[in-house]
């Protein structure tokens, strides 16, 4: 029953704003609920920094309201959070498709964290009920295995989410994107609210689907003259299927490559989703000595990352595989924004090495697992929603997305632009947009989580464009007098030799400072070199480096 108290609160903290980190809070007066947990991986400026993931400030917050966490499906954007935040929710439920799980047992095994959650399998039937949510799962097409999208009933209203999705009426595996399952579930009169997947919202028109890839892919096969090496989304079984069946037609041997690669596929054999080929082999434990017309190498690196197992066999740095002249190379997959020049660079050492590269802006060998533009149009007609609210996109697919969704119907003053940190209330008889809170995501460097923030990375930064200038320095603690030094040495500033002069004249400005300190006074003395250095440096060479004043007395 309802009453004047029954809410709906959601609060983004990543994915409104940026491709990946998506991650939600649904709150209700009965608790709270997390929609995904995913990161988002570095830009060129992140120097050093590994992973991206949301700020779980806003979880802390309301932790001992928390029921649970509900995932879409598997891939990293959605799960890869989980480690950083399942250390701050001892015994949460968190609920998934079973190959979804599987990958997030995998990934918190790893970090020893799996004791500390609970799994919960769900299917297409399932209905899960967290607080006053009722959630259902509905299925859709996406380029991993057991995509779901959400229907939840609320006190305030159906609900749908998306997912990640696309629509494809004749898909190769599993049941597609049933768009009368998402229109049953919102009813003759619609959705309250539909929150849907903006990725692909630049394109025109409709994805083309995995049918079309297969038969490229199979083109491939059948001219190929010597190896064929393909590289594509780990998590993408589906396709990696299709190459085991072509291995299979064509009589190759599949060799794979990378950690997560295999990982991805044993967890797909054991659960049904991959059939292996008759000959198939891991490369950490051999290759087999075959012509090279004979094999197909699946390997990891679609994005050019430096220590995969194809940026290594292009480097020399692969102890069992080499890309050589005559190789053809696949690259299956879409280039995610930020890895152009990594991808690129990859694409024109390959070519200097003889292979010839297949890439998806020059051939039909990846299929997006987005839906395009009419597919967006299909799920706004489907759900026809009372309120819109675009997710999963930079702010430019988002005010696309809801341009598109004012053109199917929703009312302008109910389309509504949420970013990370603004949250949507939905309330029995309306809705309002709160105040948004400031939502910084949290860098992740080897073992440091948030300990590197904009300080450091603008450090980094400098060090990188500018070097490292360091002055040592050895007072007498009583008379001030200059025991040892100025010594000084340039890390990526000038080279000391051709330099020398300049490195000199700047040890007589630390002599100036020290003469006008007191003694005593350490970090004033510091302080002053630091100042004074910098200035003659932008003078003479206009050059900014850091500067470290290293001054002891004894």
């Amino acid at each position: 029953m309802r009453t004047s108290e029954d809410f709906l609160t959601i609060t983004p903290l990543g994915g409104l704003g940026e491709i990946g980190l998506n991650c939600q809070l649904w709150e209700s007066r009965a608790g709270v609920v997390m929609v995904d947990c995913g990161l988002m991986f570095p830009d060129d400026f992140h120097l050093g920094v590994d992973v991206i993931i949301p700020h779980f400030g806003a979880v802390q917050a309301v932790r001992d309201k928390l029921l649970g966490i509900v995932l879409t499906h598997g891939h990293e954007d959605h799960i890869g959070a989980l480690p950083w935040l399942v250390p701050l929710l001892r015994g949460i439920r968190i609920y998934g498709s079973a190959f979804t799980l599987a990958l997030v047992e995998h990934k918190l095994r790893e970090h020893e964290l799996l004791d500390w959650v609970e799994l919960c399998p769900v299917t297409a039937k399932s209905v899960v009920e967290l607080g006053d949510m009722r959630f259902h799962f509905l299925p859709v097409c996406h380029s991993i295995p057991e995509g779901f999208g959400l229907g939840v009933e609320t006190p305030v209203g159906r609900i749908v989410h998306s997912g990640d999705f696309k629509i494809d009426p004749d898909p190769l595996h599993g049941s597609g994107t049933d768009l009368n399952v998402f229109r049953r579930f919102a009813g003759p009169e619609g959705a309250r609210l539909l929150l849907s997947d903006s990725t692909n919202v630049e394109r025109p028109g409709r994805s083309i689907n995995e049918r079309q890839v297969k038969e490229a892919l199979g083109k491939v096969f059948a001219s190929a003259e010597g190896r064929i090496v393909i590289t594509l989304f780990s998590s993408h079984i589906q396709r990696i299927q299709e190459v085991f069946d072509l291995a299979r037609e064509y009589g190759r041997t599949v060799v794979i490559s990378g950690k997560s690669l295999a990982n991805n596929i044993e967890m797909a054999r054991d659960l049904g989703f991959a059939k292996l080929p008759p000959h198939f082999f891991n490369a950490h434990n051999g290759v087999p000595d075959l012509p090279d017309e004979k094999l197909v190498l699946i390997v990891t690196g679609a994005q050019g990352e430096p220590l995969s197992a194809l940026s290594r066999m292009v480097m020399g740095g692969h102890r069992q595989l080499r890309v050589r002249k005559g190789d053809t190379v696949v690259m299956s997959s879409r280039m995610i924004p930020g890895n152009a020049k990594a991808v690129s660079r990859l694409i024109n050492e390959m070519y200097r090495l003889g292979a010839e590269v297949l890439y998806e802006s020059m051939h039909t060998i990846h299929a997006s697992g987005h839906g395009y533009v009419e597919e967006l149009r299909d799920m706004l007609e489907a759900v026809h929603p009372e309120i819109f609210v675009p997710v999963h996109g930079e702010y430019r697919h988002l005010v696309k997305h809801a341009r598109l969704a004012r053109a199917c119907g929703v009312a302008e003053d109910k389309t509504v632009l949420l970013e990370d940190g603004s949250a949507l209330t939905l309330l029995p008889d309306g809705f309002r947009q709160e105040a948004p809170v400031p939502m910084e995501c949290t860098l992740v460097d080897g073992k440091g989580v948030g300990d590197v923030g904009t300080a450091v990375l603008r450090e980094r930064r400098i060090l990188g464009d500018e070097g490292l200038v360091i002055v040592l320095l050895v007072l007498d603690a009583e008379t001030g007098m200059v025991l040892h030094g100025p010594e000084m040495f340039s890390r990526g500033f000038v080279f000391e030799q051709q330099y020398s002069h300049l490195l000199e004249d700047a040890k007589c400005l630390v002599l100036d400072e020290i003469e006008a300190a007191r003694p005593g006074q350490l970090t004033r003395l510091q302080d002053g070199i630091r100042a004074s250095l910098r200035r003659f440096f932008r003078r003479v060479l206009e050059r900014d480096p850091i500067v470290v004043a290293i001054v002891s007395e004894i």
